[in-house]
């Protein structure tokens, strides 16, 4: 299986740079062709504008970035440095997020990353999304560290449910392009739990990218539960992320 880690974190000596580190490390060991975007080394540029196309825009009066991502990528004129992530997430069968949860969300490097990566005409089109996505058959996975407990990620946390603040990532962006979503593996609060404990957070990722086959994929609704305005059908129970049941 060829996989892509997507690595968000500017010290390489962090325990995210550890879980990266094992990724690598596990994932070659079982045969598997590991690709590494280390964001921050590449010194990769976020910012999603008019760099993002080679040439002059389609309409020099008016910049629509979903537009030109469309013509650009359609002609050949993809930035460079977009279109060689666009090769890496193309080769790739499993795409795993390595970030620090900040204020609720990824870095603004991998999200910047994401805005320009998975840009129109290549990661989705009219047509082409959620079950029939263009990157159908590919799996993702967060693997993430947070600064706060468990106990503020659960369902009554302070925080809020660790799957809801992840909603945007496993379904704005994941299964929106196509992807199955394996649940997320989060190590909280890896600073403060000490070295048994980092070593056992590593330990349990280790094993969970040994079992990548049989882990459960995280649920969403099908097509075919919701109707004609894209909400859920009446009498189908929402059981998806933050999804509710209104009357």
């Amino acid at each position: 299986m060829n996989v892509l880690i997507v690595y968000a974190h500017p010290e390489p000596k962090s325990f995210n740079g550890a879980m990266k580190d094992l990724a690598v490390e596990t994932l070659t060991s079982l045969g598997h062709s590991v690709v590494v975007s280390d964001l921050y080394a590449m010194g990769f540029n976020p910012v999603a504008g008019r760099n993002d196309i080679e040439g002059d825009p389609s309409n020099p009066e008016f910049f629509s970035l979903p537009r030109e991502q469309t013509i650009a990528y359609e002609n050949g004129r993809t930035a460079s440095d977009i279109a060689t992530e666009m090769e890496k997430l193309k080769q790739a069968e499993l795409v795993i997020f390595q970030f620090p949860v900040w204020w609720f969300g990824m870095p603004a490097i991998l999200k910047g990353w994401a805005d320009r990566v998975f840009a129109r005409g290549f990661a989705y089109i009219s047509g082409k999304k959620y079950d029939t996505g263009i990157f159908k058959g590919k799996l993702a996975m967060i693997a993430a560290t947070t600064g706060t407990s468990a106990d503020t990620y659960a369902p009554d946390g302070i925080d809020g449910d660790v799957l809801t603040v992840l909603w945007p990532i496993h379904n704005g962006l994941f299964r929106y392009s196509g992807f199955d979503v394996l649940p997320p593996f989060v190590a909280y609060m890896p600073g403060r739990v000490g070295d048994d404990g980092c070593k056992n957070y590593l330990e349990a990722y280790r094993k969970r990218l040994e079992e990548i086959d049989s882990t459960p994929r995280l649920f969403f609704h099908p097509a075919e539960d919701y109707g004609p305005d894209e909400r859920l059908k009446p009498g189908v129970l929402a059981r998806s992320g933050i999804q509710r049941n209104v009357k």
